[in-house]
C-alpha cells in the first residue's frame, strides 16, 4: 500500500511598510507511514506563517501497513518511481506577504539566486533584471531565508490591461502566465469594490508597482513549477492598527483586503498592523488555497521564510 508523500514549509513574517514574513516549507513524496529508518520529519519554525509540500497526506493511523526496517527503503523508492502526489501546506503564523512567499517557494524549489534572475529575465523588464536575490536571515536566533528586492523608484501606476499586456508580453509558460493573470483580476476585483469603480478603471499603485508584479509572477512560476495536489493554508492572522499607503493612512486589515476575506477562515493576532498584504491573499485565492490544519502528512522538506517586520511580543 503506497501513501502519498508531503512537502511542507513554516512561514513567518512582520511588517515594516512590508510585512516581514517567515516561510517554513516541507516537500513530501510517495512513502510507507514513518518508521524509524524511513520516516521523514521536521518541525515549524517560529514564525508568522508556515508552508509544507508534498507528502503523505490524511492518511488514517489503521491504514498504516507493517512493515520492517529491510522492506521500508524498498516501499519509499516504489512510491517515489510512481510519483507522488503532493500537499504544499502553509502556516501563517504572524501573517503572510508576497516577498515571503517568492523566498519560501523558492527555497523550498531549491532554486538558487542565478536559476531566480533566469525566472525574471522572463518578464522581459529591464529594470527587473539583477534586482533580486535570496539572503540568510535570523530572527530570535532562528535561522531561515528572506528575498531582498532592489528596484529603481518609480512613478508608474498600472492599469489591470497595462499589467496584462506585461504577462502576454513575456517568457512565462502559460500556466504561470494565466496564474498571474487571476491573481491580478482578483485585485483589481477587490480594489474595484473598494473604490465603486469598474475593474478596468482601476489604477494600481502598491499593487501594480514593479516589486508587486515581481512577487506575483515569480510566485506563479515557481508554484505551477511545483505542481502540488494540494495546497492547504492555515487559518489568516489579523491584527488591528494603521496602514501608511497611497491613500494616506487605511485601518488594519486594509479594505481591498477585507474584501478578499470573504470566506475565508481568520484569527486574531496579538500583534498591531497590517499582517496579511492584499499581493498575498489575492495569490493564495488564485492558487485555490484550502484553509485548515495541518494534513497528516509525512514532511519531506520544510524552509523557514522572512520578511521585512518583526512584531515586538509575537511569535515572529
Amino acid at each position: 500500500m503506497q501513501h502519498q508523500p508531503i512537502k511542507a514549509a513554516d512561514l513567518s513574517g512582520d511588517v515594516t511598510g512590508s510585512i516581514n514574513k517567515s516561510f517554513d516549507k516541507r516537500v513530501y513524496r510517495k512513502h510507507c507511514p514513518p518508521c524509524p529508518v524511513a520516516g521523514k520529519s521536521a518541525g515549524a519554525g517560529n514564525n508568522p506563517g508556515m508552508m509544507a509540500g508534498p507528502a503523505a497526506a490524511d492518511i488514517p493511523p489503521e491504514a498504516a501497513p507493517a512493515h520492517s526496517h529491510e522492506t521500508a527503503h524498498a516501499h519509499a523508492d516504489a512510491g517515489r518511481r510512481e510519483g507522488a502526489q503532493s500537499v504544499l501546506t502553509v502556516r501563517a503564523l504572524s501573517g503572510l506577504s508576497g516577498d515571503m512567499m517568492l523566498s519560501g517557494l523558492a527555497a523550498l524549489a531549491g532554486l538558487n539566486n542565478a536559476e531566480l534572475e533566469e525566472l525574471a529575465r522572463e518578464l522581459k523588464l529591464p529594470a527587473l533584471e539583477n534586482c533580486l536575490r535570496l539572503e540568510p536571515r535570523s530572527v530570535n536566533h532562528i535561522a531561515g531565508v528572506g528575498c531582498l528586492i532592489s528596484l529603481p523608484h518609480e512613478h508608474a501606476h498600472r492599469s489591470l490591461k497595462d499589467i496584462l499586456a506585461i504577462l502576454e508580453g513575456s517568457a512565462m509558460p502559460g500556466e504561470a502566465r494565466d496564474l498571474s493573470a487571476r491573481t491580478f483580476h482578483l485585485l483589481a476585483e477587490a480594489e474595484a469594490a473598494v473604490h465603486g469603480k469598474n475593474k478596468d478603471d482601476v489604477t494600481f499603485h502598491e499593487v501594480g508597482a514593479l516589486d508587486s508584479i515581481l512577487d506575483i509572477c515569480l510566485v506563479s512560476r515557481i508554484f505551477t513549477r511545483l505542481k502540488p495536489a494540494r495546497f492547504i493554508c492555515s487559518p489568516l492572522p489579523l491584527a488591528d492598527g494603521a496602514i501608511f499607503c497611497a491613500h494616506g493612512c487605511i485601518p488594519s486589515p486594509a479594505p481591498a483586503v477585507l474584501r478578499m476575506l470573504e470566506g475565508v477562515p481568520v484569527r486574531g493576532f496579538q500583534g498591531e498592523g497590517e499582517t496579511v498584504t492584499p499581493t498575498a491573499l489575492a495569490l493564495l485565492k488564485a492558487m485555490d488555497a484550502q484553509f485548515g490544519p495541518w494534513p497528516q502528512t509525512l514532511i519531506e522538506k520544510t524552509v523557514i521564510s522572512y520578511g521585512g517586520k518583526v512584531f515586538p511580543n509575537a511569535p515572529n
